[in-house]
């Protein structure tokens, strides 16, 4: 069974990558917002939410940078990896409905430049550290999957 998933790359003004701090394994762990696609749920709808609960801020989801699929003894998975802008909302920790008050996996959120990510211990996924500026830079965001053809 295929489990699907998303994370969503958001740049402000300044070129800084919003990040959260998860603990997991005894581990504080860097990622871009995301999560599961719940039923019902589109990928883009699955993005914005996911940036909402985890963030407090509403973006517009754009262009599908990366479509990641795994499979491995944890099983067959896919996350798409989208960047959004920001058009509302105040950033500040938001919390995981999936878990109640004691079992919160969010530490922290904010935004950080290119430099602090490379200075992350527990970067997830790793190619957030140096490819993701490298595609960035060339001027490639990947494509807008969702758009309609004529």
């Amino acid at each position: 069974m295929w489990i699907g998933g998303v994370r969503t790359i958001v740049l402000d003004e300044n070129n800084r990558m919003l990040l959260v701090k998860q603990h997991h394994d005894d581990k504080d762990i860097w990622m871009v917002p995301g999560g599961g696609i719940e039923e019902g749920e589109s990928a883009v709808q699955a993005a914005a939410r996911e940036v909402k609960e985890e963030t407090g801020l509403d973006v517009k989801v754009g262009r599908l940078v990366w479509h990641v699929e795994e499979v491995s003894d944890r099983g067959q998975r896919f996350v798409d990896f989208f960047l959004a802008d920001v058009v509302g909302g105040t950033l500040e920790l938001g919390e995981d409905p999936e878990f109640d008050e004691a079992g919160q996996v969010l530490r922290e959120v904010k935004f950080l430049t290119r430099e602090e990510i490379k200075e992350i211990k527990y970067l997830y996924p790793e190619y957030l550290r140096e490819e993701f500026w490298a595609v960035h830079e060339a001027g490639y965001m990947g494509y807008n999957a969702f758009k309609i053809r004529a």
